[in-house]
């Protein structure tokens, strides 16, 4: 089976700036992929890039088999991208600019759809509203509809819950995770990392043009794979045996332990007892995604 996307020996340049030195990346149909990386770090670049919005300087993308820029009319009805930007035409209604959309592609008998999509977007009481006259938030929803209409294969996000609501979040969410339970190959951009953690089965992290990650979910959090114990006590230090463990400067009252495993917490749990001092709350926590993604763009 063809990727749904393929990014072969890929580079940008703007000028003396090296956007993207080299790229290879393949993303397999069905996947829910995660491209994370802090602000410029080519992200942007890499969606124009597979969206043909730009012109490689080398190597090639390909969308279900299609070169971006030799088959363009085939790689671009195989895509929907949601830009991270609120771009939309101020002279047209919600439903208007979906079934302009519609035409776009071809489509001429596409009303069932549409109507699916406003619903699952949350949409269908603001269908004949101007473009001008809804909210950020709203107008985000459109750009996502907008992206879905021709029901593409595969579909990138660019910060679709940027300035969006709680409901809004779940509600898309749900809907693009039946996409992709359908068969839809999802390529997410987020700074909301438990996004990503949630939903993603694959992650890939770029810094400066240079992808430093590219795991499983699940590898990458094995990666740092330790607990933290957070306990609170009823004053003084840490015992001298545990001084070792902080993993956070203590404080009289709370200290922030790296443990080894489950095991190692009943170890620790024995040497407060032995300390005699009374403890006053505990938390034990795993690393997170967000932890992940700090240490490995420190260099870690």
């Amino acid at each position: 089976m063809l990727p749904a996307i393929e990014i072969h020996n890929l580079s940008k340049a703007y000028g003396a700036v090296q956007a993207l030195p080299t790229i290879d990346l393949d993303i397999p149909q069905g996947e829910f992929f995660a491209l994370l990386g802090p602000n410029g770090a080519g992200k942007t670049t890499l969606i124009s890039l597979i969206a043909g919005l730009s012109k490689a300087d080398a190597g090639y993308v390909r969308v279900m088999g299609h070169d971006v820029i030799r088959d363009y009319r085939q790689s671009r009805r195989a895509l929907g991208v949601v830009p991270q930007e609120l771009v939309f035409d101020p002279f047209f209604s919600v439903i208007e600019t979906l079934r302009l959309q519609s035409g776009y592609y071809g489509l001429r008998r596409n009303q069932q759809w549409i109507d699916e999509i406003l619903h699952n977007l949350d949409l269908t009481s603001k269908a004949d509203a101007n473009m001008r006259a809804l909210s950020g938030g709203m107008k985000r929803r459109v750009l996502v509809a907008q992206a879905l209409v021709h029901k593409p294969p595969v579909i990138i996000l660019d910060e679709p819950t940027a300035g969006v609501d709680v409901d809004l979040r779940q509600g898309l969410w749900e809907f693009i995770h039946k996409l992709n339970s359908d068969g839809h190959t999802i390529v997410l951009t987020t700074h909301y990392l438990e996004e990503a953690e949630t939903l993603c089965t694959r992650i890939g992290m770029l810094k400066q043009g240079r992808m430093v990650a590219l795991d499983s979910t699940d590898n990458l959090l094995k990666r740092f794979s330790g607990l933290k114990m957070r306990v609170r006590m009823v004053g003084g230090a840490p015992p001298e045996s545990l001084r070792p463990l902080l993993a956070a400067p203590a404080t009289t009252d709370e200290w922030v332990l790296a443990l080894r495993d489950y095991a190692h917490a009943e170890q620790v749990l024995a040497e407060l007892r032995k300390s005699e001092r009374e403890i006053a709350g505990m938390e034990l926590t795993q690393p997170d995604l967000e932890e992940v993604f700090v240490s490995i763009m420190r260099g870690e």
